[in-house]
């Protein structure tokens, strides 16, 4: 597939602090690349690199062909961008924000047809304060794809959305892809990345510490099946880590968590039901992206 994005041995300091640290990288056309880590990873400062933004300290940077410091009025032409802190003026109209935008590319979206197809024609009037959170974020898509952007940058898009608009909106990414852009998502949720992106870089302390499809990521856990309950009653740990097919017994407050293989819900029933321990929230889990994003960054917090 052609790469529309190539980045080796990028670097960016703000002062004595490292933020990005020889991040490299590449983005085919018409995926939806997911970009990950925790909180201060250097996801955004990244992306704005690619989007001319800002300027890197090394490295080298190419968007379509384009190095976007040194050729980034042409690059935004070609690229549509959702800023992490997106807002606009609170009595600015709907269609006033959209028709505005227009102007600023030379081959523009007809900004009528994306208030329909984004649902946003009933709104056309309505000042941007008196948006749902939802509506703000169609806008805001609407607003990246009036230049028809072959690439879309778009940066923490669910922040802070209900989870009947967080998925709402995750069928509008999955629109963005099918009308023939790609995609480069920034993201904190795991099951976000793992339910929309063909491919997903995990970034921590400024660099890539993985990149693959979210199954291949999975996969390299090889962390088996998980049972987790809340015992009733007096309960041994001990009486568990004996049985066929069990790997580990771990408890977190009054949670018990068994990893093995095998027949495991089988193979724990039978040896609760034995010693008569009453359990709660019996249930099988699969190993997730979440797990893979843990054991690849680290379970403590971070500033």
């Amino acid at each position: 597939m052609e790469t529309v994005i190539e980045v080796t041995g990028l670097q960016k300091r703000y002062g004595a602090t490292v933020a990005v640290d020889g991040i490299s990288l590449t983005v085919r056309a018409g995926e939806i690349l997911g970009i990950v880590g925790p909180n201060g990873a250097g996801k955004t400062t990244t992306v704005e690199c690619l989007e001319g933004l800002r300027r890197p300290d090394a490295g080298e940077v190419r968007v379509l062909g384009l190095d976007p410091a040194r050729q980034g009025a042409e690059l935004r032409q070609r690229i549509g961008v959702q800023l992490q802190q997106a807002a606009l003026p609170d009595r600015l109209k709907v269609w006033e924000a959209l028709d505005l935008s227009t102007s600023f590319y030379r081959n523009p979206a007809d900004w009528r047809r994306l208030l329909e197809e984004w649902g946003l024609e009933p709104k056309r009037d309505a000042a941007f304060a008196d948006l749902s959170g939802g509506q703000r974020q169609r806008l805001f898509i609407a607003l990246a794809l009036v230049g028809r952007p072959e690439v879309v940058f778009l940066d923490e898009l669910t922040t802070g959305l209900d989870p009947q608009a967080r998925r709402a909106t995750w069928e509008l990414v999955r629109q963005v892809r099918a009308n023939g852009a790609t995609v480069v998502l920034v993201t904190h949720f795991m099951e976000e990345a793992e339910v929309l992106c063909d491919r997903v870089a995990i970034v921590d302390r400024g660099r890539v510490v993985a990149l693959d499809t979210p199954g291949a990521l999975v996969r390299g856990l090889r962390a088996g099946q998980r049972l987790r309950f809340r015992p009733l009653g007096p309960f041994d740990p001990d009486s568990l880590r004996t049985q066929s097919g069990v790997e580990r017994v771990d408890r977190d407050g009054d949670l018990v968590v068994v990893t093995g293989d095998g027949p495991l819900l089988a193979t724990v029933a039978a040896a609760l039901a034995e010693r008569a321990v009453p359990v709660a929230d019996l249930r099988t889990e699969e190993a997730s992206l979440e797990d893979a994003f843990l054991a690849l960054t680290g379970r403590a917090l971070r500033d």
